[in-house]
């Protein structure tokens, strides 16, 4: 039996989770998300406590047990407290600054990047070289941030670029001047 896919869900008092055609819907005080599921999964609700059954033993079905239960755990987590991925900029004048919804990044270019959230996506700024991305979705919050750190990946002579926080970059040694 699937490790992950066995786990119960806790649902908080303030969450609401539906199921109806193969079809998870999760409200919250942040928002509402929505998933569609495989058949041969079945949710049961016990009081507050979410349960997974799967249909029989097929490895597909053993893999989407997990997939199921994992998808709609983040999914109560994220309309209850949201997610939250922070980054940081380092380089001399690389810079992070919000204009409205927008975040405006000066990485080093000739021009700067002006990037446009996607609908349930904010960001903040801490500092001129610290920002987040936040919002419900776990998934779109790691592709966004995902999106970020490749507008300029950290180099490993420097380290110069975006990063995630608490990343570790690997260094090398530069040039050596030899005779």
């Amino acid at each position: 039996m699937s490790r992950v896919g066995k786990k119960p869900i806790e649902v908080p008092k303030n969450v609401q989770v539906t199921f109806a055609d193969g079809l998870c819907t999760v409200k919250g005080p942040k928002g509402e998300l929505r998933f569609g599921f495989d058949e041969r999964i079945a949710p049961k609700q016990e009081g507050t406590t979410l349960v997974f059954e799967r249909a029989n033993d097929e490895k597909k079905v053993r893999a989407l047990h997990g997939l199921t239960r994992a998808h709609i755990a983040w999914m109560v987590e994220g309309v209850s407290n949201g997610f939250e991925k922070k980054l940081q900029v380092e380089g001399v004048g690389f810079k992070v600054e919000l204009r409205g919804k927008n975040l405006l990044l000066n990485l080093g270019y000739s021009h700067p990047i002006m990037f446009m959230p996607p609908d349930g996506i904010e960001f903040a700024v801490a500092s001129p070289t610290a920002f987040s991305v936040k919002g419900i979705d776990k998934q779109l919050v790691g592709v966004i941030a995902a999106k970020l750190r490749d507008l300029r990946k950290p180099e490993p002579y420097k380290g110069k670029g975006v990063r995630y926080e608490g990343e570790y970059i690997r260094r090398k040694a530069g040039k050596s001047a030899g005779k």
